[in-house]
């Protein structure tokens, strides 16, 4: 089918709720149909075609399909027609293209929360005891797990009142399998923070020893976490001073968490950010399809590196 006759046929399924309407209210109130379809600008022919059941196969797939999309956006509102296609194929075993999806999501007006750029939180080390060269060099690529981990520091607030308060989040990310491998909530953006989180991915990964990038962050640049690196068999990377995008992965993952969870949200109790936070990255790592890994879960991805 071309274009024009697609674009008639997600016509119909943009009408179908108005038809719905219309046959509801001569069931429900004896309305009659001509009157119905005067006042919503229907066509009475178009409305005797839908109502006799007689569409071609192609609206009919459209509308079940439209069906399909509308309850994965209803349970995650956040997610395009990209991330949406992606669920019809993980979830559903749907093969359509994305401009398909994109047409019956403009059909059906359904569109993605609004994207809002990260600031991190990190502080550069004024005085750095040590620096380590950036390694890494934007290859946000791996051949295998705990190869390439990265680690960075973001903020969140929470409000008692007119006063804020804020909760830190540092978490370890793979580069193989995107999936973040620990994460550690505290109310101090401190040393601690950071050494804990490293030590919970290393109690993890007993045996992993990856190329550790980071920004330069004081945490990052203290000597005793160079130490810890060293004493676990790691080797250190370190972004050049103001390029975010050398961590870039790790700064996208902020985004998609904030961007999903948190913006356009008042969270009035550190307990209910805190859940969020953590429900969120059980969500991402086991849950969450991405394209770019070959639309599996990063856990799956993980697994199936495992089996093989």
């Amino acid at each position: 089918m071309g274009r024009g006759g697609e674009e008639g046929c997600l016509s119909q399924v943009r009408q179908g709720h108005i038809y719905t309407s219309i046959k509801e209210c001569r069931a429900e109130a004896g309305y009659p149909i001509e009157t119905a379809c005067k006042l919503l600008h229907v066509a009475r022919s178009a409305y005797n075609k839908w109502a006799s059941g007689n569409q071609s196969r192609r609206i009919a797939e459209n509308e079940w399909l439209a069906e399909k999309i509308e309850k994965i956006h209803m349970e995650s509102p956040d997610k395009g027609y990209r991330r949406i296609n992606d669920d019809l194929r993980h979830d559903h075993d749907i093969h359509i293209n994305d401009k398909r999806v994109l047409r019956i999501c403009r059909a059906k007006n359904i569109k993605s929360t609004i994207k809002y750029n990260n600031h991190g939180c990190t502080r550069q080390a004024k005085n750095p005891q040590y620096l380590a060269e950036n390694l890494l060099d934007r290859q946000f690529f791996a051949s295998q797990p705990n190869e390439k981990w990265l680690t960075d520091v973001t903020e969140f607030k929470w409000y008692e009142g007119l006063e804020v308060h804020k909760v830190y989040l540092s978490a370890v990310l793979d580069l193989y399998d995107r999936r973040i491998v620990a994460f550690v909530i505290s109310e101090r953006n401190d040393n601690p923070l950071v050494f804990k989180t490293f030590d919970k991915a290393v109690g993890k990964n007993p045996d992993a020893h990856p190329l550790f990038h980071s920004d330069r962050g004081y945490q990052y640049t203290n000597r005793t976490f160079h130490h810890k690196i060293d004493k676990a068999g790691m080797t250190q990377s370190m972004s050049r001073v103001a390029h975010c995008i050398d961590n870039g992965p790790m700064e996208g993952f902020w985004g998609i968490l904030k961007r999903e969870r948190y913006y356009g949200k008042r969270f009035t109790s550190k307990q209910a950010l805190i859940q969020m936070i953590e429900d969120y990255i059980r969500y991402y790592n086991t849950r969450r399809v991405q394209r770019n890994l070959g639309v599996l879960t990063p856990m799956e991805k993980y697994e199936r590196y495992l089996a093989a």
